[in-house]
């Protein structure tokens, strides 16, 4: 089974990348306010969470990555080199280039984990889309998911070569 081990440390902080950026990139497609941005958060974090016990070796080591303060620290690291000095509204381009990276790579260093692991991305991605409805008021109404939303999770499954 392939793990952190089989990962170079530049190679493990481009996969550290792309979980954040797979939650990232929704938000920055459709930008929810305070309390839509905390229940995205919050979707994203119980999305790493549930993946830390799951079947797939190579998600749960990502997933305890962010359960160390060395591991969000380094995904940290890692986002504020790629989104430094970044326009706002390029940072969903920016997110999904990053994601098509972390795919690249998985398919070339662990081609047996490349689909689950990208499947979990766009999950992640998917589970901060449904986190909050857009235009309601005071959490009534809305749009579960945009259109733009919609729009970027489709770009995101063409990102990593998955059917979504």
């Amino acid at each position: 089974m392939t793990n952190k081990s089989n990962f170079t440390p530049d190679e493990w902080k481009t996969l550290l990348e792309g979980v954040m950026m797979s939650g990232v990139a929704v938000s920055a497609a459709e930008p929810s306010g305070l309390f839509g941005a905390l229940k995205e958060s919050f979707a994203e974090s119980h999305a790493i969470i549930e993946a830390s016990s799951g079947p797939n070796e190579l998600i749960r080591s990502l997933a305890a990555e962010f359960e160390t303060s060395a591991g969000r620290t380094l995904a940290r690291e890692g986002l504020k080199e790629k989104l430094s000095g970044v326009q706002t509204a390029d940072i969903k381009d920016k997110s999904i280039a990053a994601l098509q990276e972390a795919g690249a790579l998985l398919e070339s260093k662990a081609p047996e984990d490349a689909a689950p692991v990208k499947q979990w991305l766009y999950h992640i991605s998917e589970k901060v889309a449904k986190a909050d409805a857009e235009g309601g008021f005071l959490g009534f109404g809305g749009t579960k998911v945009t259109d733009k939303e919609k729009a970027t999770l489709g770009e995101i499954s063409n990102a990593l070569k998955i059917a979504a």
